[in-house]
């Protein structure tokens, strides 16, 4: 049975009330989480995927949400992925929110040839305000889903060790529940012992690959880690490896391009 995602334009309303209600700003994560459980989405329409990428089709259409309130300028976003609302945003009603699509297309160009609704949709967005994740996360994730086993382990080995854990060794053999390895972290005064699982999933990992990884950690070690290309669930950031491996600059090179902009209409309120 085909599973039917709302439109991108109507989580904008969403968006907003969500956003007023967590004090004016929320997280990428917190947006995902919270917006489709304010729309009473089932589980089921939160798992449907974008694609063959790791998104979530919700995910997607959120983004498109976000970057359509940015256009409107209803709402910016920070470079820590910090959404908050403007005063614009703050005082929209729901016939002004219902009508932002419409102002926001009325920007952009037009379509040269018949498109569906939401290409032309997306064709009224300036390029830079999509999240670059659409692009270069996808091209990372093909990268490590084509590295071998083992390749792909030691990988995740190494991205632990920049991450702060020490000892960390990979042990993954069959009939070890999926464990391939494990490692120490130590927090302030306290060291944790953690063991790890390797994924190179187009999917999302399923209930029972976690409930078995679970079980294989009894009386081994109180906390676990599953590193995957894929999806969890739909409280989940698929792409969540992309931005570790990016913040650790690990295969990943990034180019800071400084552009300084002046918000003279906020001078002018001092």
């Amino acid at each position: 049975m085909r599973v039917s995602v709302p439109s991108y334009h109507e989580f904008i309303w969403p968006t907003l009330e969500v956003l007023r209600a967590q004090g004016g700003s929320a997280t990428n994560a917190e947006l995902l989480s919270l917006v489709p459980q304010s729309m009473g989405l089932s589980e089921a329409v939160q798992e449907v995927p974008h694609g063959d990428g790791p998104m979530s089709e919700v995910a997607y259409r959120l983004h498109w949400a976000r970057s359509y309130l940015k256009k409107d300028g209803a709402a910016t976003n920070s470079e820590r992925g910090v959404w908050s609302l403007t005063d614009k945003g703050r005082r929209m009603s729901l016939a002004q929110a219902q009508e932002l699509r419409r102002r926001v297309r009325s920007l952009g160009r037009k379509p040269s040839r018949a498109k569906t609704d939401e290409e032309s949709d997306e064709a009224g967005i300036e390029p830079e305000t999509i999240d670059e994740a659409l692009g270069w996360k996808d091209e990372l994730l093909g990268a490590m889903r084509r590295m071998p086993p083992a390749a792909f382990e030691r990988l995740c080995q190494q991205l632990l060790r920049e991450a702060g854990f020490t000892r960390v060794e990979v042990t993954g053999r069959l009939g070890d529940g999926g464990i391939d390895g494990l490692g120490v972290l130590r927090v302030n005064l306290l060291s944790f012992q953690v063991l790890f699982q390797c994924k190179r999933y187009t999917d999302a990992v399923g209930p029972g690959t976690v409930r078995d990884f679970r079980g294989a950690m009894i009386g081994r070690a109180d906390k676990g880690l599953i590193l995957t290309t894929g999806r969890f669930t739909a409280n989940a950031i698929g792409e969540a490896l992309c931005d570790l491996m990016k913040d650790l600059r690990l295969g990943v090179k990034v180019e800071m391009v400084e552009r300084v902009t002046i918000e003279a209409e906020r001078l002018e309120g001092f």
